[in-house]
């Protein structure tokens, strides 16, 4: 079926792909020229590949690498001044490395910059959560649409094989091998669409929502059912059920867009019992 026919549920009830591409676009015009230069799959396999240090000191590339973890673990929460002085001092590094590393982050969606405030960790309102959430529904069901059944032995092994160590650092309680690996396990199993640049339209708009997706990494039990539904996609992998594939790769990333709006509701009745 082709993306652009593909209907989505939520915040636009029955709008096509184009729609919420161009409802995003009005939205986010910065973001979204960046994510449409991202789509190439030299983009995808390099988006990282940024500069680094010799002399044990954090280059560009450890910085960002730093900072993406401190908000996917939480560290580092929606709406957070990144302030350049305190990251110097922090990781022991130059101005200009801090720079280049909050600018790489901003060009990601991650982090926002405004004039004359300096750089914070990006929040969402509520609708704008919604409607992104759509389009990562709709771009992964059609790449689960899209990988061939039966499908190639050496794709299933290495899909169990990424599952089995993240199954391993689930139960040891290690969340940075189970970021890492929850993420291998995705691009191993998107690429198998064999559409690159979905593949890294996909992984762009993982990275958007990285202060999101960390309210998941912080329940054991929501990393526990994250688990079990990579089981679930093998098993339909295996038995050639598309259906049930697609509607896992849509169902998969719910609950931390739902954790994300319960604390953002939670935060907002705060503010107005503290105003009151």
């Amino acid at each position: 079926m082709p993306l652009q026919t593909i209907k989505t549920r939520g915040h636009w009830g029955s709008a096509n792909f184009n729609d919420i591409i161009n409802n995003l676009q009005r939205r986010y015009p910065d973001t979204m020229a960046r994510s449409s230069d991202s789509t190439s799959p030299a983009y995808a396999a390099g988006r990282r590949k940024t500069s680094s240090r010799s002399g044990g000191l954090p280059g560009v590339e450890e910085v960002v690498r730093i900072l993406e973890e401190d908000i996917i673990f939480g560290r580092l929460k929606p709406r957070e001044r990144l302030v350049e002085d305190v990251l110097m001092a922090r990781l022991a590094v130059k101005r200009h490395v801090v720079r280049q590393a909050l600018a790489e982050l901003e060009r990601l969606g991650v982090v926002v910059r405004e004039r004359n405030k300096g750089s914070a960790v990006r929040d969402f309102a509520p609708q704008d959560v919604e409607a992104i959430y759509d389009v990562r529904a709709v771009l992964q069901r059609h790449a689960a649409s899209l990988i061939p059944f039966p499908v190639a032995p050496d794709v299933v092994a290495e899909l169990e094989a990424i599952h089995a160590r993240h199954s391993q650092a689930v139960e040891a309680g290690d969340l940075r091998a189970v970021y890492r690996l929850n993420n291998e396990f995705h691009d191993a199993l998107f690429a198998a669409c064999g559409n690159p640049y979905l593949v890294a339209t996909i992984s762009e708009y993982a990275w958007l929502v990285h202060a999101i997706r960390s309210y998941r990494i912080a329940d054991p039990k929501l990393l526990r059912q994250a688990r079990d539904e990579h089981a679930l996609m093998i098993e339909a992998l295996r038995a050639g059920d598309r259906k049930t594939l697609m509607e896992l790769c849509e169902q998969h990333i719910l609950p931390s867009k739902e954790a994300y709006l319960a604390q953002e509701r939670s935060a907002l009745a705060s503010r107005a019992w503290s105003a009151g």
